[in-house]
């Protein structure tokens, strides 16, 4: 039992760390873009932030592609498939190209019409369109670095990921220095250089990632013209009904997240400001329950993908004690140091930063139950292919319970910020207790593949 238990944490830590500090650095990249735009003023954080809402849309679309490819890259690689790993990374790779390129487009084209849905305040229109137009035109790299990065993982390679993002990560640092305050003779550009710096630093990371793939002899190595050639019409049917699921879900619920944004954004400016904030902070909060998300999709999926039901539902029990632990750890810290995280932000208002302090506590309570749903949605009932019953439950608790709390408060009761965010997180006690049910009672257990 003990070498049992060694083997099983030694794997899921050789997925998690990596996976984690990957997720670190883009945490932290993205809180030293609002440190570093915070400066310029709250209509500035506001702006980006409401831009970002877009990108968030976006790669949560592209997330869903992933993560359902990723239940099936995870059972073929359990069986040791190359061909169907291959044939999949193809229809993913395929699949968020031209998501990427519908939303490149949207917001190239229609930045301040986007912004005008969030926000009536015209400085953060201004901000977040001159923002968003250039943002956009990363968003094709985005995608093709999100799909190799989810096939790296699931095939055994986390560390060549964590390798691109170091080096989109010391990329995008020094260009937003570059850029937004114009050193080095280059010219002051704020939040159109925070853009320009993320465009830069996404080229670099696809650079880095198929370099490493055609010159490595692994499973998803293709020669570049395989990467488009014909897959059959049964393998797409089958792809299909095993991520439709997810895009829908993951499609949904940033939508979701769009709204509760639209309600904060009606309490006022300085409310959104802070959430952005927040938010940013939270992020950082959340990378090692990404990094055990992960490994317990990929290590239940290989488990199922072999047929080994009875051990793949013992570590699945095993993955909510932890993700338990995980919660009110980490939450806990959460909510006990809010004034010492937001000394990061040194350029805010006392106003946002009085309300930032708040919402962080009240965040970390709502973090024990987000982390334990991140590793039963994401983790044991994809890893076991039960996208169906996954994006049900998510759907009905975003859009059946948060989001019309959430609008009802700020729109209607006009409850402050705290308080909406409070009815915003009753959707996760909802999907906590529901998904916990799911678990023990096994049935979220699916073979999708033949040996």
């Amino acid at each position: 039992m003990e070498k049992e238990n060694k083997h099983f944490y030694r794997q899921m830590l050789a997925i998690a760390i990596p996976v984690s500090l990957q997720s670190l650095l883009t945490s932290f990249l993205n809180t030293l873009d609002t440190i570093m735009i915070s400066s310029l003023g709250d209509a500035s954080i506001a702006g980006v932030g409401l831009a970002n809402q877009v990108f968030f849309l976006f790669t949560l679309i592209c997330f869903g592609i992933h993560t359902g490819s990723a239940v099936l890259f995870s059972q073929y690689w359990g069986i040791k498939n190359t061909h169907k790993v291959q044939e999949v990374n193809q229809m993913s790779l395929i699949l968020s190209t031209v998501v990427s390129v519908v939303f490149m487009l949207l917001g190239v084209l229609f930045p301040y019409e986007i912004l005008h849905i969030f926000t009536k305040d015209p400085l953060v229109i201004q901000s977040g369109g001159d923002y968003l137009r250039v943002a956009a035109l990363s968003y094709v790299f985005t995608a093709w670095s999100f799909a190799m990065t989810n096939a790296l993982r699931t095939t055994g390679s986390p560390k060549v990921p964590l390798i691109a993002t170091i080096c989109s990560f010391v990329t995008n640092a020094v260009f937003n220095y570059v850029f937004i305050f114009g050193k080095f003779g280059a010219p002051a550009l704020g939040v159109v250089g925070a853009a320009v710096a993320t465009l830069i630093a996404r080229v670099v990371e696809v650079s880095v990632l198929f370099g490493v793939v055609f010159s490595y002899s692994g499973p998803i190595r293709l020669p570049i013209g395989r990467y488009w050639h014909h897959i059959s019409k049964g393998l797409w049917m089958n792809y299909w009904i095993t991520t439709y699921p997810v895009i829908i879900n993951e499609t949904f619920w940033a939508l979701g997240q769009v709204f509760y944004n639209a309600a904060y954004a009606m309490v006022g400016t300085q409310a959104t400001a802070a959430i952005q904030v927040a938010v940013a902070v939270q992020n950082l909060s959340f990378i090692l329950v990404r990094g055990i998300g992960s490994s317990c999709s990929i290590m239940l999926g290989n488990r199922v993908g072999r047929n080994e039901v009875e051990q793949a539902q013992k570590e699945a029990k095993r993955f909510v004690t932890i993700s338990l632990v995980l919660g009110v750890v980490i939450g806990g810290i959460q909510s006990l140091t809010p004034h010492w995280t937001l000394l990061m932000f040194a350029h805010l208002s006392p106003e946002v930063f009085l309300i930032g302090q708040q919402l962080l506590q009240i965040m970390g309570v709502i973090f024990v139950f987000k982390t334990l749903n991140s590793i039963i949605l994401v983790g044991i009932l994809r890893g076991g292919g039960d996208t169906q019953y996954g994006m049900k439950l998510e759907m009905a608790c975003v859009w059946l319970i948060g989001v019309p709390l959430a609008l009802l408060a700020a729109a209607v009761w006009h409850f402050p910020v705290q308080l909406v965010v409070i009815c915003a997180g009753a959707e996760e006690l909802c999907k906590a207790f529901i998904g916990l049910r799911r678990v023990f009672s096994g049935k979220w257990i699916h073979r999708l593949v033949e040996a």
